[in-house]
């Protein structure tokens, strides 16, 4: 396990953490440790741990600190000892373990080792034009990055999109700083390209990456830094995998997960017709050792591991089956991942089509939630997790309930399933699934035939009629298929409180706001070579909220200008297909450009989305939406 600390949904990011393991500080940390020799490491802020394993290169003679309650604890494989005992310490350097601690430093000479050095982790900072809040060194918007997984092979391409969302906080000057790795995690290419001055789309091709630094084929990843931003500091993307020679294959993902996790879960085992293959990605500069991760069939607890080493910054492709031979679907897979990976993505190939999706961080922090079991009656329903039901005439759509923390040790489930005008016309009691169910439910065996022939969708919710327990992290994968073509697509989320008035610790909760001011604003990409974007709208209730939605499309080119907009109404409860070329001319769409955008706006409701390509030949995909 790498001694690190990311994220908890208390604290946040571990801004620190990002210093650390940013690819340029790794290379600054790779450089102190070569000149420092031997170290003793004063850990001020309690990151010597997470400093030595990123950096192993440091020679450290011992850890000290001046917390006593701190004395004997183990950090970075060093038992702390008093900072009273270091001028003791046989080392030629004191490194204090902190940015911005140039004062410190003038202060702690004089307990130093006669003739030692005193160093700071400033040596390592990351340059001054790369940093945005230039009076704290710490400051999450100095380190407002993610990795993205990037292929063009001449088989696949793939293509994000985005906006500079940062200018509607106020940024200005926002640029994206890329390094983009090989698949043996050398660096193929780096560079910076300027935001639009608004907010406006950004595009990123792998097909003119690899023309405009002239690069072969490659299957890596692309790190990005957003430089200026504001209000956020998650750079969040839709990724899509399309046919670059003219194949059926199209996918598409989202992210905005930036944490390495232990461990990850929603990874589908193979059909006796697939190949699911899992792609690892090492988010550090540091190797992964040979069987450091395992892959695990949900509930078994008994991980097999991953054989091969990964370099640092290097793709692994891992064969699911070759690893779990004999699991197949509907059964699911665990990644132990040991931190070393950013949220994965997996690409499952059945007959002649590809389809990317990723999996999700199985949080390890959360226990059984009693108060879950005693909601009052005013929250309504409680915790929902909506997801589309496609129109029926054309889709399949099947759902199976995810473990998606590590104590979870079962699930007790109901499905209810929606009109798009809000009705219910259907339910089932799922029952309490346990941890190692092979539950993966079509809703062809819910649904008589005639129902939701246009679409509508369907919410698991707690149902403890049979008892069960429940920690609020109610998560599922979602497939959905092309009854003629076979083409397939898959997304996974998590559940919430959804709009209602009363709440229950941090539910409900939307991107801008809490109860009673919920609102929406979601992003949906417009399409490109031909293929039209659309997106599922879902407005769940957990208790009484407006009956209509007052639903906006804003309709926005690569430059950030607004060049036109459209009403939608949303039925409580219900759900709208939404595709652009219906509500805008195609004279307006010409204009945006696909680096143009919509952005769903709506200060009545949170609503919640699911968006993709069709290609108007069999090939879809689908994934949820993110909004800012």
């Amino acid at each position: 396990m790498l001694d690190i600390e990311t994220f908890d949904n208390l604290r946040g990011g571990n801004v620190a953490y990002k210093a650390l393991a940013h690819p340029l500080a790794a290379e600054g940390l790779k450089r102190l440790a070569a000149a420092a020799g031997r170290v003793a490491v004063f850990d001020p802020d309690g990151i010597a741990g997470p400093l030595l394993a990123l950096c192993p290169d440091f020679d450290a003679e011992g850890v000290y600190v001046q917390d006593t309650l701190a004395l004997g604890q183990v950090r970075g494989g060093h038992v702390a000892r008093a900072l009273t005992q270091l001028k003791t310490a046989e080392a030629a350097c004191v490194l204090i373990a902190a940015f911005d601690a140039g004062r410190v430093a003038e202060r702690l000479a004089r307990f130093a080792p006669p003739g030692a050095r005193v160093l700071t982790l400033d040596a390592a900072r990351l340059p001054e034009a790369m940093l945005t809040s230039k009076a704290r060194y710490l400051d999450a918007v100095n380190f407002a990055t993610n990795f993205v997984f990037f292929r063009d092979d001449g088989h696949f391409s793939t293509r994000l999109t985005t906006a500079n969302y940062w200018a509607g906080y106020g940024a200005q000057a926002v640029r994206f700083f890329c390094r983009l790795y090989g698949a043996a995690g050398e660096v193929l290419a780096q560079w910076e390209d300027a935001a639009p001055a608004g907010a406006g789309g950004f595009v990123l091709d792998s097909a003119v990456v690899r023309a405009r630094f002239g690069l072969g084929a490659f299957t890596g990843q692309l790190f990005i830094h957003v430089i200026g931003a504001a209000g956020h500091d998650v750079v969040k993307y839709a990724l899509d995998t399309y046919a670059a020679d003219n194949g059926a294959s199209l996918s598409c993902t989202h992210d905005a997960n930036a944490w390495p996790s232990e461990r990850f879960a929603g990874l589908p085992a193979p059909r006796a017709d697939e190949r699911v293959t899992l792609w690892v990605q090492n988010s550090h500069a540091v190797p992964i050792p040979a069987g450091a991760m395992a892959l695990d069939r949900m509930g078994a607890e008994a991980p097999v591991a991953i054989g091969a080493p990964v370099a640092p910054f290097a793709t692994l492709a891992v064969d699911v089956a070759a690893v779990l031979p004999g699991v197949c679907w509907p059964a699911q897979v665990e990644l132990r991942a040991g931190r070393h990976v950013v949220r994965p993505r997996y690409e499952v190939e059945r007959g002649g089509r590809t389809r990317i999706a990723h999996v999700n961080v199985e949080r390890g922090d959360l226990r059984d939630d009693p108060g879950i079991r005693a909601l009052h009656p005013e929250l309504g329903r409680g915790f929902l997790l909506p997801f589309p039901v496609l129109p029926r005439g054309r889709f399949r759509t099947i759902v199976q309930p995810t473990p998606m923390a590590v104590h979870e040790r079962d699930m007790p489930l109901r499905l209810d399933v929606f009109s798009a005008d809000g009705v219910r016309v259907a339910e089932r009691f799922l029952g309490v699934l346990p941890r190692r169910h092979e539950l993966a439910l079509d809703l062809d065996d819910v649904l008589r035939p005639g129902l939701l022939e246009d679409g509508g969708h369907a919410e698991l919710v707690y149902d403890f009629r049979d008892g069960g327990e429940a920690n609020g992290w109610l998560h599922a994968l979602f497939r959905f298929e092309d009854r003629a073509s076979g083409h397939a697509a898959e997304s996974s989320f998590g559940g919430h409180v959804f709009n209602t008035i009363m709440t229950y610790k941090n539910e409900p909760q939307s991107y801008t706001g809490k109860a009673p001011g919920l609102s929406t604003r979601l992003f949906l990409k417009l399409g490109f070579g031909g293929r039209r974007s659309f997106c599922v709208l879902i407005y769940p209730a957990s208790g009484p909220w407006v009956e209509q939605s007052s639903t906006t499309l804003e309709l926005y080119d690569a430059a950030g200008a607004q060049l036109a907009s459209a009403a939608l109404r949303i039925a409580c409860a219900g759900s709208a297909i939404v595709h652009p070329a219906a509500h805008f001319t195609e004279a307006a769409l010409s204009a945006a450009g696909e680096a143009g955008y919509v952005l769903i706006r709506d200060t009545t409701c949170r609503l919640f989305g699911f968006h993709g390509v069709d290609d108007g030949a069999g090939g879809f995909s689908l994934d949820h939406m993110f909004g800012f």
